[in-house]
């Protein structure tokens, strides 16, 4: 078996390893329909994936005359947990895919991602993902900057001990390539050319070095990329 070309791999949770996109804009659409900005889920997709909703106030404010409060904050959150506790399933092919990378890199795999840590571990577990993640999970609430500011990549490297220059990362939107190229790491895009995931083209325009539209394929990609082994 030819050596693992990284030290460790990272990956996105929303859209990379669990199909939760659809459903958490299905409930954000409802509620900002609710405070009148009625707008569609493929519209709330297209605005809002990749992003962190608290983030996304100043606009959302803009589009209704309303404040975005805490509580409502905790409203969206409820009612989007209760949905993916519901609805949620695996992106296809990638526990599969998960499992074959953590063997070769006997666990030196994280989840980085933008959502909060409670979204993230329910969704992990709902999708009998959990284990091969825990005790390395990171949120892009609990650091300085979310994405596309690199903070979330750089952070699950150090916790691994591995330079970020020597892990590969995987994303489906612009926003998170732009923090795994920011963070010094090589990004693989993907994208299926669905709604929720950023086109090839974008991807590759930010410094993704190859987009691929099957999670089966990961880990071969993964092995065959063309670096000296860590």
């Amino acid at each position: 078996m030819t050596p693992f070309p990284f030290s460790a791999v990272l990956f996105d949770c929303d859209g990379v390893l669990v199909d939760s996109e659809p459903i958490t804009n299905r409930v954000l659409a409802e509620m900002l329909g609710e405070l009148g900005w009625h707008i569609t889920t493929e519209e709330s997709m297209n605005t809002f994936t990749g992003k962190a909703v608290k983030d996304e106030a100043a606009l959302i404010e803009t589009k209704t005359g309303v404040r975005i409060t805490d509580d409502w904050l905790k409203t969206f959150r409820a009612r989007r947990n209760e949905a993916l506790e519901r609805d949620l399933v695996a992106i296809p092919h990638a526990p599969a895919a998960i499992r074959e990378i953590h063997s070769r890199l006997k666990g030196r795999i994280a989840c980085a991602s933008g959502a909060d840590r409670h979204k993230v571990e329910l969704q992990l577990a709902k999708v009998g993902m959990l284990d091969y993640f825990q005790g390395r999970i990171f949120s892009g609430h609990e650091m300085p900057r979310s994405k596309p500011h690199p903070d979330v990549y750089l952070a699950a490297a150090e916790a691994l001990g591995v330079d970020a220059k020597r892990c590969a990362i995987v994303e489906d939107t612009v926003t998170g390539a732009m923090a795994g190229v920011a963070a010094g790491a090589t990004v693989f895009g993907y994208s299926t050319g669905e709604s929720g995931h950023s086109g090839p083209g974008p991807l590759l325009s930010v410094g993704a070095v190859k987009v691929f539209s099957d999670m089966a394929e990961l880990p071969a990609l993964l092995s065959g990329y063309g670096l000296q082994a860590a």
